[in-house]
């Protein structure tokens, strides 16, 4: 059953939400699976579009912000958002539709949108069209740049050129890398066949550094124009970011970024001498993979992180440039991707699993290890030994000055960089789900992070998970699941008729139906419904005590396919889209959802907030 979402239903259930002590009520959804206007369908989504503009407007009054995925300019082999760039963002973001238009100077000729649009291969399916467009954006996308140049209009020019020199540090790397792409026909500098390419940014002797130049030249004066076009590109997705900032700050929608723990292949080049040469960040070995992860993004060196007098190293500024321009774009605040990554990460040696008994190790926290034991933070006394590397309770024994030592990067980089964009350290939204090693636990609590409760990862048999109802505290973010779960209806459905579904069943009618006089027959009602078991799934996320809420759009808009499933690839990973015609579409009866979280509270709770729980029912 939905609900009519208009202004009278959306004031409702903001009182609803204020009564349940929500402070932040937030919708995800990753930038390409934005929504189409009628005949605008490129086959990327984007919230530039006029598609985005309507999806803003219709989560205006109703959620406070919109979690968005990572930005950067991905791949063309992989259209995961998390393997992007750090400061480009990525082209497929830019709105066609509105190069078209007189305010861009009809830069983009309407016959070749139109083309584009009617030639999308998914124009008619809620899916992206992932290699179609990567191919076809950078099309359109070099004829307006051409049209820009014959333009020559001066107001755009200053525009461009102010952008250029005030994104220089960041913009010059990425679009020599560009045309280094062009040069060598390989996007993956890792089979460029001239060493020289491969190490321009990387000069090891002063010899190096002179012929570097020379050849830094001579691939700026072959792709002056190519180098130039990839800027333009930057500029314009930066021009539309801002409008749609604006349009949404009226509305009332902020946008929370996502900062994935990798640095792309693009990052690594550019910035190859700030790594730790020889390793790779990782993943120990786990019930999901019993070799671990090999994911081979770089290691930031510890070494080039602060200077000895404790101040940002070279790696450290760089570091707080991409939060700082993180913060400053994304008024929301940023979500960070496995922050254990960015506290206490495993490495693994290039070319070898990443296991322990392979050399594998936590970075901070190995003492024992015959190389990493010089960035170790903990001495071995202080590690439980018994427990293996990968186990989350081997370090024992943490002092004061060791927690903020692990801490030091979230303290003088991010939480530094929130503060000086003008955000507090709420801003910040933790991915912690999962176990935690002992100094990422520490950290959290010492710098009062908001972490994340993620109640699809209940463990039902134990009556004190992190993730169960009664056990969610305040200070934190909880959500149903994120874009690597089951959508909460496959969830339930999975679930129907199962001794796994009774215990999942039996916990949630123990914390939210404690007051009602037959249990029993609740618990008989729901493990043979799926539809009851989502709704009471869905009560859950209100009841709680979190104060901030956060829901996938596959779970608000009833949708049943998963939009990333770990651990495999494929077209049907990452391209997942909201159908144009959402507006039209069955969501969650949140009116009714908030309703039975306000009674599941007690009947005290309940007759205080009376007057709501009646507004809440004439909802239809």
């Amino acid at each position: 059953m939905s609900f009519t979402i208009d202004k009278k239903a959306k004031k409702v259930i903001r009182k609803a939400l204020k009564a349940l002590g929500k402070k932040n009520f937030v919708f995800i959804m990753h930038g390409g699976s934005f929504p189409a206007a009628q005949g605008e369908n490129t086959g990327f989504g984007t919230i530039n579009s006029n598609g985005g503009k309507k999806f803003i407007e219709y989560a205006q009054d109703l959620f406070d912000a919109i979690q968005m995925g990572p930005a950067g300019k991905t791949k063309t082999s992989d259209a995961s958002p998390y393997t992007g760039t750090i400061f480009s963002n990525n082209p497929l973001f830019i709105d066609l539709k509105e190069l078209t238009t007189k305010k861009w100077g009809n830069i983009l000729s309407v016959e070749t949108y139109n083309e584009i649009v009617s030639q999308n291969p998914n124009k008619d399916k809620n899916r992206t069209s992932y290699s179609y467009i990567i191919n076809k954006q950078e099309e359109a996308l070099t004829e307006a740049y051409e049209n820009f140049i014959k333009l020559n209009d001066k107001k755009l020019n200053k525009e461009f050129n102010s952008y250029k020199i005030q994104n220089k540090s960041w913009l010059d790397n990425d679009a020599l890398y560009e045309a280094l792409v062009i040069e060598h026909n390989c996007d993956y500098w890792h089979n460029w066949k001239s060493e020289t390419d491969k190490n321009l940014l990387n000069p090891k002797s002063n010899e190096d550094k002179i012929e570097y130049s020379k050849r830094i030249e001579e691939i700026t004066k072959k792709y002056s124009k190519e180098i130039d076009r990839y800027k333009f590109i930057q500029f314009v997705l930066n021009a539309q970011n801002e409008a749609t900032r604006e349009f949404a700050k009226s509305k009332g929608i902020k946008m929370i970024a996502d900062r994935q723990v990798a640095f792309s292949d693009r990052d690594e080049w550019a910035y190859q001498s700030l790594f730790l040469e020889g390793w790779s960040l990782g993943c120990p070995p786990d019930y999901f993979s019993k070799d671990g992860q090999a994911w081979g993004f770089p290691v930031v060196n510890p070494e080039k992180l602060y200077n000895g007098d404790g101040s940002l190293g070279e790696a450290g500024i760089l570091m707080k440039n991409l939060y700082k321009k993180m913060f400053r774009e994304n008024p929301g605040g940023v979500r960070i991707d496995h922050i254990v990554g960015l506290i206490d990460p495993w490495v693994y040696k290039k070319g070898l699993k990443p296991m322990p008994e392979q050399g594998a190790g936590r970075l901070f926290s190995s003492p024992e290890h015959e190389y990493l034991k010089k960035f170790a933070i903990p001495s071995v006394e202080d590690l439980d030994t018994e427990y293996s590397a990968d186990n989350e309770k081997r370090v024992k024994n943490l002092t004061h000055e060791q927690i903020k030592k692990y801490g030091r990067l979230v303290e003088k980089i991010v939480i530094a960089a929130a503060k000086e964009e003008g955000l507090t350290k709420d801003s910040i939204v933790c991915e912690d789900l999962g176990t935690l090693t002992n100094p990422v636990a520490s950290v959290m609590k010492e710098y009062d992070l908001l972490g994340m409760k993620l109640t699809q990862f209940t463990v039902p048999t134990e009556p004190e998970d992190p993730y169960r109802c009664k056990n969610i505290t305040k200070h934190c973010w909880v959500m149903v699941g994120t874009h690597d779960n089951k959508p909460v209806n496959e969830w339930a459905k999975s679930l129907i008729n199962t001794h796994e579904g009774y215990l999942h069943v039996k916990n949630l009618v123990e914390d939210l139906f404690s007051e009602e006089q037959n249990p029993d027959d609740i618990i008989v009602k729901m493990t043979k419904d799926a539809d009851f078991l989502k709704e009471t799934k869905l009560v859950e996320l209100f009841a709680c005590e979190a104060e901030n809420v956060q829901i996938f759009f596959t779970d608000f808009f009833n949708m049943s396919e998963t939009y990333n499933t770990p651990g495999t690839s494929g077209d049907r990973n990452w391209s997942l889209r909201l159908p144009d015609n959402f507006e039209e579409m069955e969501t969650i009866n949140l009116p009714q959802i908030l309703k039975k979280a306000i009674i599941s509270r007690g009947k005290k709770f309940a007759d205080k907030n009376k007057n709501i729980i009646e507004e809440l029912d004439e909802i239809k």
